[in-house]
């Protein structure tokens, strides 16, 4: 994941911002908290996106999708392949840094 310091989250933000009005998505929220700001927003189709940076810059995209009808849905074929403790307590920071998102002056 790319570091995104606290100087260039707001500057993400308002790409993001701006990308979604211009794609005539409806903004629900914002949320300017300086430490944990976000964005939510619905498509013309019902999508919710969201943009939300939490601890240490951890930058997440979410995406939940409109009610649709039930279907069933077949069972996996294969095992899945990354492990997944179910104790874990270490949460993956971000560690790629980026000589414009990562860095810490304007």
């Amino acid at each position: 994941m790319t570091v995104v310091s606290a100087q260039r989250r707001g500057s993400l933000l308002g790409v993001v911002d701006r990308f979604w009005r211009k794609s005539d998505y409806r903004m629900t929220v914002i949320n300017n908290d300086v430490d944990v700001p976000a964005i939510y927003a619905r498509t013309q189709d019902g999508f919710q996106v969201s943009l939300i940076v939490a601890d240490k810059g951890q930058v997440h995209f979410d995406v939940d999708s409109p009610c649709v009808r039930h279907s069933e849905v077949a069972d996996s074929t294969s095992q899945a392949t990354a492990f997944l403790a179910p104790d874990a307590e270490l949460i993956p920071r971000p560690n790629i840094h980026s000589d414009f998102w990562s860095a810490t002056r304007s």
